[in-house]
Order: structure tokens, then sequence, then C-alpha cells
């Protein structure tokens, strides 16, 4: 692969990422507004868990939104760029049509984001019901970030 194919499928990896993230997010704080909660709860719950993470391994910081938005935005990026090289780099998982970009890029995001979501029990006191809320909402939300992803980069493959 050359070093500008690379890139490009970084690039638009990132992208689809951001987008997927931010479309994901949207749903989300309108979903959270309609049942009565605070629209940016998944970001201090990002955060708490991030910050019990962090001192566990001894390093001291503030938990809640702040941290939880970058770390979620973060991996939303990081996650779509290497769905951009993943399918740019092996032949078989070229996104060759729209159905094939969106299959593909729900099945990464689901698979992909099971370490980082089995984080949240093992870290923090959540009961049964938690967990499932934790997992369903997850699995709602992960879905639209994986049809954003595999659609803008099934767009951008097919033009090159």
């Amino acid at each position: 692969m050359r070093n500008d194919t690379l890139t490009k499928a970084i690039v638009w990896g990132l992208i689809g990422g951001f987008v997927g993230t931010i479309i994901m997010d949207l749903i989300m704080a309108g979903l959270f507004l309609v049942v009565g909660m605070p629209i940016d709860l998944i970001y201090s719950f990002i955060g708490d868990v991030a910050q019990s993470f962090f001192l566990r391994i001894g390093v001291d910081v503030a938990g809640g939104i702040a941290l939880g938005a970058v770390i979620h935005f973060f991996l939303g990026l990081v996650l779509g760029a290497l769905f951009g090289v993943v399918v740019t780099k092996i032949r078989a998982l070229r996104l060759t049509s729209l159905k094939k970009g969106v299959w593909l890029g729900i099945l990464y995001i689901e698979i992909a984001s099971q370490p980082i979501l089995v984080t949240a029990p093992l870290l923090r006191t959540m009961t049964a019901a938690d967990i499932l809320q934790w997992y369903g909402l997850s699995t709602m939300m992960h879905l639209i970030y994986g049809m954003i992803l595999g659609g803008v980069l099934s767009f951008k493959q097919k033009e090159t």
C-alpha cells in the first residue's frame, strides 16, 4: 500500500469516526432529553469510569464531563482511523458497496467496543439493571456510529 493511500484511509476514517460520534451523541442527547435524563450523562459516566481506571494505576485525575467527552471523541476518531486502514489494506474487506460498508462498520464497532465497554462494570459498582442498560444503550448507539462510519468510508472507496 502506498503511503498516500494509507494517509487517505486514515483521514477518511477520522472523518467517518468524527461524524459518526457526533451523530450518535446528538441522538443520545435527544433520547436522554426525552426521558428526562441529563443530556451530558454519557460523558460524565465515561469520565468517572476513566477516573476509576486512572486511580487504580496511581494517577489522580478529575473525572466527569470534560474527561469523558475527550475520551469519547478520541476513541471515535482512533477507531474510525483504524477501520479506514483495515478496509483499505485487506482486499476482502474493501468496501465495494454502501451495504457492505454499513454492515462491516456495524460489525467492526460492535466487536471493537466490547473490551472498552466491559471496563465500566469492572471499575464501577453497577447493578445488573445498570449493566443491562449500559450494554443495551451502547449497542444501539454504536450501531448508529458503525452505520455512519461504514457509509462514509464506502462512499470514499467507491470514489477511488
